[in-house]
């Protein structure tokens, strides 16, 4: 029995918030030994996923009433920071994880939040099935859940049919549980399906063929005629009707695997310039690491890669602080916060895995190194959510005051 088998029988380890930093720092190193590998053959991180479940990492934000750990965004976003310098992909995967433990946490009935926070503390993951590729835009959703069989006591259905497709699915592959966003009836309010990975008509498909994040497995969904009882169903549309950090909690975590692409970017030019660079002649050093413009270069880089580090934390605490005391202004400021944090960690990312480089020379190029994946994988996942919008709220905030609008985006 493997471990994570163990935990689906014992439960996983309630971490505090110093041990899940210790524990995503150790599982970050692990990561990272075999990360270049993954990525050079597709190889789907499936035991690195387990590992995580049984570590207790992917449990860490249950909350303390229903026997979680509770912890708090600044603290998640440093273990998903911790785990992306390793592998970014492992740790995008449990991504939706955690923000549906946040759904359920906010739209769940106690009996649902009683059964599903359960099943998290016994090692099971969500996944995703919420876009829609062939839609206009990322909140377009042609999904639909329809009534089926008998009414209950209350007049409403009991079992309801889902049929669609999803893209960008990441998550759905490795899950337990597939949370489904479909309107609720036709043109009726967003819901959440709640639907067992297994279930008869859900068919997950590997299709994704991304240039980076490459072991994602971010493919595709099909529900065909799934079966969906009444009490797998949480409300999503109410989700906005207030103040709230649903969006920003999201955001945060992709901004902390992008933190993590940089820093794990500039790590390997610097393993790589002390090792094997050859110094430029005219720089009249022994050392490629003496050369003072590569000095240069990677003072540039650890300046703006500790600036996207710091935005990080601090948007981290926005959330915990807007959690603590919620209404419009502090939602409003948290998702602020988070959107500095993306827009400086989209930069850093992408900048540290092409400078990379710049600083290391030609030797660095060769496809049998890997290291062209640091680009790859930032300049795909950097592409959640422009960043350019993120600015964009930021300078009609700077203006007059405006807040950011109320969607998953900021």
């Amino acid at each position: 029995m493997t471990a994570a088998e163990q935990s689906l029988v014992t439960g996983v380890p309630v971490l505090t918030a110093d041990e899940a930093v210790e524990v995503a720092r150790g599982a970050g190193a692990r990561l990272a030994a075999g990360a270049a590998e993954r990525d050079r053959r597709r190889v789907l991180p499936v035991e690195q996923v387990d590992e995580l479940s049984a570590s207790g990492l992917l449990a860490v934000t249950v909350p303390q009433e229903h026997g979680g750990a509770g912890l708090g965004a600044e603290t998640l976003a440093e273990v998903v920071r911790l785990l992306a310098a390793g592998d970014p992909n492992v740790a995008q995967i449990p991504h939706s994880h955690f923000v549906y433990v946040n759904a359920m946490r906010d739209q769940g009935t106690p009996a649902q939040q009683a059964f599903f926070f359960g099943e998290v503390l016994a090692g099971r993951r969500f996944g995703n099935a919420q876009s829609e590729t062939r839609s206009r835009h990322v909140r377009d959703h042609a999904t639909t859940l329809r009534p089926i069989g008998p009414v209950g006591a209350d007049g409403r259905p009991r079992e309801w049919v889902l049929d669609g497709e999803k893209g960008y699915c990441t998550g759905a592959l490795f899950a337990h549980w597939i949370p489904v966003l479909a309107h609720l009836g036709d043109d009726g309010p967003l819901h959440v399906a709640w639907v067992e990975r297994t279930a008869r008509g859900v068919t997950v498909v590997d299709d994704w063929d991304g240039l980076g994040q490459r072991t994602t497995a971010s493919g595709t969904v099909r529900l065909d005629a799934v079966r969906v009882a009444a009490d797998r169903l949480t409300p999503y549309h109410l989700t906005f009707d207030k103040p709230g950090t649903y969006g920003a909690f999201a955001q945060l975590l992709h901004a902390a695997i992008d933190a993590g692409i940089a820093r794990a970017a500039l790590a390997d030019a610097a393993e790589f310039v002390t090792t094997r660079s050859r110094p430029y002649p005219d720089a009249g050093v022994e050392r490629a690491a003496q050369d003072p413009l590569v000095v240069q270069a990677f003072g540039e880089l650890e300046l703006q890669v500790r600036a996207a580090e710091a935005l990080l934390a601090e948007a981290g605490r926005a959330v915990d602080r807007a959690n603590a005391d919620l209404h419009e202004h502090s939602a409003g400021r948290a998702s602020l916060a988070v959107a500095a944090a993306r827009a400086a960690t989209t930069a850093a990312a992408v900048d540290a895995g092409s400078r990379l480089f710049e600083v290391s020379g030609t030797r660095s190029a060769l496809a049998s190194l890997g290291l062209d994946r640091h680009w790859r994988n930032a300049r795909t996942h950097t592409l959640h959510d422009p960043a350019a919008w993120k600015v964009h709220h930021l300078g009609r905030y700077a203006i007059d005051g405006t807040l950011p609008p109320r969607h998953g985006q900021v």
